[in-house]
């Protein structure tokens, strides 16, 4: 049985620019059918000073990538033990 993808799990890139980076789930988007993964996928965002007390500038952080672009880190290396073993055999 598939185990789901869920908060915290540690998960592995599968495709795109980001390929083969790990990192932590950070939050689910299940109606856009996104994640948001730890280190994984940063963008750039320019920000106004709202207050004296909150400053203004670029602030780096983590964009949403698709969910089928992911897959759980331990089946990920289960996966390539197995293609592995059968190339050496």
């Amino acid at each position: 049985m598939r185990e789901p993808i869920k908060r915290g799990s540690e998960v592995v890139v599968l495709s795109g620019a980001h390929k083969g980076k790990r990192g932590k789930v950070l939050q689910i988007l299940r109606e856009e059918g996104r994640v948001i993964v730890e280190g994984v996928a940063m963008i750039k965002r320019h920000t106004k000073a709202r207050s004296e007390k909150e400053r203004g500038g670029i602030i780096e952080r983590e964009a949403p990538i698709y969910l089928c672009k992911i897959m759980l880190a331990t089946r990920y290396d289960k996966r390539r033990e197995k293609k592995k073993s059968t190339a050496a055999a």
